[in-house]
């Protein structure tokens, strides 16, 4: 029985050592964080979002939303979108990010827009793939929320 449980203490320490290699390994570099931040907010930016050879640059083609309405967005329907004012508020508020996988990574924020004199809430989350040319943005969802 003795040794069961020096095998079971020995494997519980290293199960904490990964978790702590894992912790540190994951943890995103400030300049990915603003390239993040950077990228998402291009996204509320008029001079970017309609910007169509950009957009295409950074919608990756599998990408995919379930908008702040409950409606789902394919890659098409989000680059057909026709121009119109953006006033939404930047920086973007409550903006994290953290890492899935070394080339993942999750971003969350909320959104104040206003749209016809009404202003609309949201908490967002997108989901960030590294590749060889950049990030890329796979994934988008938008849930109404009121402060």
């Amino acid at each position: 029985m003795r040794a069961i449980e020096t095998i079971c203490l020995i494997l519980l320490e290293l199960s904490k050592l990964y978790a702590s290699y894992i912790e540190v390994v994951m943890e995103i570099s400030s300049k990915d964080r603003e390239i993040l931040e950077r990228l998402e907010e291009e996204l509320w930016r008029e001079e970017t979002r309609f910007d169509l050879q950009r957009m295409n640059e950074l919608i990756a083609t599998d990408f995919f939303e379930f908008g702040r309405s409950g409606r789902v967005y394919q890659r098409e329907d989000t680059l057909a979108v026709a121009r119109q004012t953006i006033d939404a508020i930047l920086p973007l508020p409550e903006f994290q990010v953290r890492l899935l996988d070394e080339n993942i990574a999750q971003v969350t924020y909320n959104t104040s827009v206003t749209y016809d004199g009404a202003i609309e809430y949201a908490r967002r989350s997108s989901i960030w793939s590294r590749t060889t040319s950049g990030w890329v943005i796979r994934f988008h969802q938008g849930t109404p929320f009121q402060p």
